[in-house]
């Protein structure tokens, strides 16, 4: 008998979230077990704990022990739990390594180990959601590349085509979260002058707020959550979809901002180029200057910008949903396969 042929329980590992936390990689793998083939019978377990301190991350992994499947895939942002898991069944998806590129010292050296280390090497298969993520894991692991497979984020199903007439005179730029790498006090700093609204989706503090006042930056914030219909009446209404990050695992604004017909300006750093291909502005996202130009050149050449929208709809089909769900049944057949035929 075929061992594939039976169905695979596959058990999904998710994070539980802050009250404010960001819902896009619960949207994403929604997304990805809606449309899993009838063979892979799915179980989703959201953590009973918030990752936070080292006695609920220990409570965590053990749940996890006492819930395992045919094939365990961690979803991300909760990597420490593989520890407790059998490694010929577990599937770990990395979503970005800022959290330790970004950090210095003794915690640096900590989430290098439980976060990275250890759960990559406690893991039968890495999936990373793109080609500069699975190396950045590479080069703070270094693991057999050969583990790592790239398998990318997928375009919200929920998000429809929406054209409309550009606001040249006074343009409204969306950003998408307020994280420090996301670069907003350089990007005020850019449109500083420029005639324009920046709206700002996320948290933002004393200092951004000051920034927004010293700079007379005209700007609307939402700083509580969102429903994925709001979020897209927030792309309908914007002009330019402004997403100059330092770092970015992927980068989901930039297809959202595809989707729905928009123009994007984004960094020529990390996941971004390989996500954006030329249906956007990539800038240096640590020149000011740069961004300044990137803004204007979005705003003033009217045959340039048409033409970067209509390339973004056809940049949207890599990242169909069928095809990301057909990869990672795939990758649990395998798995299934491999622990079956031992």
């Amino acid at each position: 008998m075929n061992a594939i042929s039976s169905n695979i329980r596959v058990v999904f590992f998710q994070r539980k979230q802050r009250a404010l936390g960001n819902f896009s990689v619960e949207i994403y793998f929604d997304q990805v077990r809606n449309n899993l083939p009838k063979d892979i019978m799915v179980e989703t377990h959201i953590m009973p704990y918030e990752s936070s301190g080292v006695f609920k991350r220990i409570a965590n992994a053990i749940y996890c022990a006492f819930h395992q499947g045919d094939v365990n895939h961690i979803t991300g942002d909760i990597h420490y739990v593989a520890s407790f898991l059998k490694k010929s069944k577990t599937i770990l998806t990395v979503l970005d390594c800022g959290i330790v590129l970004d950090s210095i010292g003794l915690k640096k050296k900590v989430l290098e180990w439980f976060w990275f280390k250890i759960p990559v090497k406690r893991s039968q298969i890495v999936t990373g959601i793109s080609k500069a993520t699975k190396q950045d894991t590479i080069q703070i692991t270094g693991c057999n590349p050969n583990i790592i497979k790239v398998i990318y984020f997928l375009s919200n199903i929920k998000f429809k085509k929406f054209p409309a007439k550009f606001n040249k005179q006074e343009p409204n730029l969306l950003q998408i979260g307020t994280a420090p790498n996301k670069n907003i006090p350089r990007l005020m700093e850019a449109i500083k002058g420029i005639s324009c609204t920046l709206t700002i989706v996320g948290k933002v503090n004393e200092e951004l707020r000051k920034m927004l006042s010293e700079n007379q930056i005209k700007h609307t914030i939402f700083d509580t959550r969102l429903s994925d219909e709001e979020i897209e009446e927030l792309y309908r209404k914007c002009d330019i979809v402004a997403f100059a990050s330092t770092l970015e695992g992927f980068g989901m604004p930039i297809i959202e901002g595809n989707t729905i017909g928009r123009a994007v300006l984004t960094s020529n750093v990390t996941s971004m180029p390989e996500v954006a291909l030329d249906c956007a502005v990539l800038v240096d996202p640590y020149n000011v200057e740069e961004i300044r130009n990137g803004v204007l050149k979005i705003i003033n050449e009217d045959d340039f910008r048409d033409q970067m929208i209509e390339r973004g709809y056809a940049n949207v089909d890599r990242f169909k949903v069928e095809t990301i769900a057909s990869e990672y049944a795939q990758l649990y057949r395998e798995l299934y396969e491999f622990n079956n035929n031992r």
